[in-house]
């Protein structure tokens, strides 16, 4: 069953990589862009050279995790984001509580979530 929805295309990847606007973090370098539907889709990009599958995998749930527990719900619909592991930080050096702070300060930093009280200066170029 799946949770939430994910971008899959080699062409959807590019879109937001390419066009969407650029934060980053300790660990995650993240990118948004509208997607004029009303749902939001997440995709998630590990570099091989970085580790090995089990531990990028291990990094993906962590990311999937935070995202479902911490922001889903708490942020505007109709986004796509890219979640890119920062090539300069071993994998086994996060745990979910950093990552989760990544999360947060990112988040804050783009301008959707819900529970900001400034949710009427929502950054338009995005």
């Amino acid at each position: 069953m799946r949770k939430f929805n994910t971008l899959k295309k080699n062409y959807e990847f590019k879109r937001v990589l390419n066009k969407g606007q650029y934060y980053y973090g300790k660990y995650i370098q993240f990118f948004i862009i509208k997607n004029n539907r009303k749902i939001n889709r997440i995709g998630i990009a590990i570099s091989s050279k970085i580790a090995g599958a089990v531990e990028r995998n291990k990094v993906k749930r962590l990311i999937r995790e935070n995202y479902r527990l911490y922001i889903k719900d708490n942020i505007l619909k109709g986004y796509d984001f890219v979640f890119v592991w920062n090539k300069n930080r071993k994998p086994n050096e996060a745990n979910y509580y950093e990552i989760k702070k990544d999360f947060e300060n990112i988040f804050k930093r783009t301008g959707i979530l819900i529970n900001e009280k400034n949710t009427n200066n929502i950054n338009k170029n995005i």
